[in-house]
């Protein structure tokens, strides 16, 4: 089990030029792609999303591509004669004013297209694996941190599962009381009214008998425990499990939702806040499973 934060940075190096790959991860629903990287190395894109798509299944995915060093060289090229097509419009213009024009070869440099910056053409394929080496070390440095993490949250949401099953135990065993709970209920409020002729034990029993099959949390109960046993055996599997988990979790919170609205004033209403309360917490712990 992983989870989805994680960091991780790598260099290498092909020759003059140095490759630096970051990569960082966060929590998201499904899987996000924000590659950034020079313009020159546009066609890498695809190359790196595959890579990193067979490593991480869920999350923000950010990473950063830096090239330093001698990366892409670069010609001056001069157009002499549009800078001296520049220069006798200069004279003819001070001469027509009878003034001095001024005009440096520097200035004329700073004129429009005078100056052409042209890179050469680099064989990216050459480059590529200095930049997927970077991009190895990275990965491997935010795996290690992810699943660090996703040991430290699978151990602290098994024992939150094993809490649970405690308090199923406990809320199976406070649901069988409640006929008799009703019975008494019942039983006093009748002595409180003073029912003429005593009370009917027939009719009694009728009545604790409907009030109790109301309350009935048997079935919920039953698929609680369903899920309690697949979230149990989830975080025991390889592989992604945070959906799944979301999932499980959901169908709990219902079942424990619907026991909680058939107990009201009954003892089970305390076992229900503390069983919504542990499914809250591991919900929010799941939010950052992959």
């Amino acid at each position: 089990m992983h989870s989805m934060t994680g960091f991780g940075r790598g260099s290498a190096r092909a020759g003059d030029t140095t490759f630096t790959v970051e990569i960082r991860t966060l929590n998201h629903r499904f899987v996000e792609w924000m590659l950034h990287l020079p313009h020159e190395l546009g066609e890498w894109e695809e190359r790196l999303r595959q890579r990193l798509g067979r490593a991480l299944a869920r999350g923000r995915v950010e990473v950063w591509v830096t090239v330093s060093g001698r990366a892409w060289p670069k010609t001056v090229r001069v157009d002499k004669q549009l800078a001296a097509a520049y220069w006798q419009a200069a004279q003819a213009l001070a001469a027509e004013l009878d003034t001095e024009t001024g005009v440096t070869p520097g200035f004329l440099l700073t004129l429009p297209e005078v100056v052409q910056v042209e890179e050469e053409q680099v064989d990216l394929e050459a480059w590529w694996p200095a930049c997927a080496a970077a991009l190895e070390e990275a990965l491997a440095q935010v795996l290690a941190m992810r699943a660090r993490e996703g040991k430290a949250l699978a151990a602290d949401l098994r024992e939150r599962a094993l809490n649970l099953r405690r308090l199923h135990t406990a809320l199976e065993r406070e649901a069988a009381q409640v006929p008799r709970l009703y019975r008494d209920r019942l039983k006093e409020r009748l002595a409180t009214l003073e029912v003429a002729g005593g009370i009917d034990e027939l009719r009694l029993a009728q009545e604790v008998a409907l009030l109790a099959d109301r309350a009935d949390v048997t079935e919920e109960l039953v698929r609680l425990a369903s899920h309690l046993d697949q979230l149990v055996q989830a975080l025991a599997g390889e592989g992604p499990v945070g959906r799944r988990l979301e999932f499980l979790l959901q169908e709990a919170n219902r079942e424990v939702n619907t026991i909680g609205a058939k107990a009201q004033g009954l003892s089970l209403g305390r076992l229900v806040v503390e069983c919504k309360a542990e499914l809250e917490k591991m919900r929010e712990q799941v939010q950052n499973i992959e």
